[in-house]
């Protein structure tokens, strides 16, 4: 029977007489296995030529769309201890409202009143300066009064040199005048002598001319004395002139050097009322930054550092913050040899984890449980990952994303590509081909915007 023995029974026995034998080995099954391979082998056939999206597949997570609208700590601008407490994690607050109050650990700003003191020194140095400025404006009007009474002075220093000229030429006429008289007495003297000696004159006349002569001698000495002292008024005159122009210049000099020390006290009394405004207005904001506020509206995180009386650096974070209004967007990171596939407006079909889903990647359509998105931003920049990260936002157009979706839970993405044929997809999947590169037409969705 099993044919394990050299002598064959095959021969002498035939099986089909029996009934087992009847149901076996007269039936052709080739003949059926032969139909299905052709069936199957037309079905494959068929599936080959249907459309496949080519895809690239990634992994990601959910944050948002906006910056402003991600989750952000909360750091404090100075150092500080933790003195009290306003808000407890899960709380909402609104913007500007009070979370936690803290201390100085400065000894420079222990003083509470630090900001009215260094305002009430600012008060007496805009009074000084005030003083300062009438100070400049008095010297101002002292110095235009020196210089309008030497004008005046000098004026009336140059007339008297003038009446000294006049009188000095009017003594030099007399004094000539004088001259040619005592000539003539001189003359007369001289001829009276003259005859005298010849006896035709009497010695009366000759001293009455002896007389005359003399006194014109007086009357011509005196004459120079006169023009002598109109000289000297004239030497005097001009001497006058420059002691009253040197006695001015130093008055004038002495006011004007007053009136710089006095603009230079006000500008470096300006100078100092500038430094002590900063320092207001910087220990006004200090005070306000004792208190740290919510800078939107939000749900509290997670308080890190938590504990009364706990110390922090400027700028270490004190508590998280999730913004209230938010726009979901998922951040998919591909591969850089995909990154040229990808273009702005590409659609995407987004698996969110917790939700369940049936997806078949190249038929999109076909698939349940995916939302549709599409690449608002392409980072320039490879990540710390060694892949390129991509930021993607619901597609409007398509289901609404779940509601229940938390920023921060993970998520599936499948990029849409080209449609190929599925022989042509298996075939470079085979080869490790990459997905075909091609151009979205920017000119037809151009047109399709202008028309709408």
């Amino acid at each position: 029977m099993l044919n394990i023995s050299n002598n064959s029974v095959s021969k002498d026995l035939d099986l089909t007489n029996f009934k087992s034998g009847k149901e076996i080995f007269t039936k052709e099954y080739h003949k059926r296995f032969r139909k299905f391979l052709l069936v199957f082998s037309f079905i494959i056939l068929i599936i080959l030529f249907l459309p496949w999206t080519q895809n690239i597949s990634g992994k990601g997570s959910v944050t948002t769309l906006k910056p402003n609208q991600r989750p952000q700590t909360i750091q404090s601008q100075i150092p500080g201890r933790i003195e009290e407490w306003f808000v407890r994690e899960g709380d909402f607050v609104k913007k500007g409202d009070t979370i936690l109050r803290i201390s100085e650990v400065k000894s420079d700003y222990f003083d509470n009143q630090l900001a009215k003191r260094t305002q009430d020194q600012l008060n007496i140095k805009t009074l000084s300066v005030d003083a300062y400025k009438n100070k400049v404006v008095a010297l101002k009007g002292q110095i235009k009064a020196l210089q309008q009474e030497r004008i005046l002075k000098l004026e009336q220093a140059k007339n008297k040199l003038t009446q000294a000229h006049l009188k000095v030429k009017s003594d030099s006429i007399d004094l000539e005048a004088i001259k040619t008289k005592n000539m003539i007495a001189k003359t007369q003297y001289e001829r009276a002598v003259s005859l005298q000696k010849e006896g035709l004159k009497a010695v009366k006349d000759v001293e009455e001319k002896r007389a005359k002569f003399q006194e014109a001698n007086a009357k011509l000495i005196s004459q120079q004395n006169k023009y002598l002292t109109s000289q000297n008024n004239t030497i005097n005159a001009e001497l006058n002139i420059s002691t009253l122009k040197a006695t001015y210049a130093d008055k004038i000099a002495k006011a004007e050097s007053s009136l710089y020390t006095a603009q230079s006290a006000t500008l470096d009394t300006e100078a100092q009322v500038s430094k002590l405004e900063i320092n207001v207005a910087n220990y006004t904001k200090r005070n306000s930054l004792l208190y740290i506020t919510a800078p939107q509206d939000g749900y509290i995180n997670k308080a890190i550092k938590s504990g009364i009386g706990e110390t922090f650096k400027e700028g270490e974070e004190l508590v998280g913050i999730m913004p209230a209004d938010y726009e979901l967007a998922v951040e998919m990171f591909v591969r850089p040899i995909d990154l040229p596939l990808i273009h702005i407006n590409e659609d995407v079909r987004v698996q969110f984890d917790g939700w369940p889903a049936i997806v078949f990647s190249g038929w999109p359509n076909a698939s349940y449980g995916t939302y549709g998105a599409k690449v608002v931003a392409i980072e320039n920049f490879i990540s710390s990952n060694g892949m390129y990260r991509i930021l993607l936002a619901p597609n409007k157009e398509t289901q609404p994303w779940p509601t229940a979706i938390r920023v921060g839970s993970g998520a599936k993405t499948i990029a849409l590509l080209d449609n190929v044929p599925i022989w042509f997809e298996l075939w470079r999947q085979i080869n490790s081909f990459p997905p075909n590169f091609y151009q979205p037409d920017k000119t037809a969705s151009t047109t399709d915007k202008k028309k709408k």
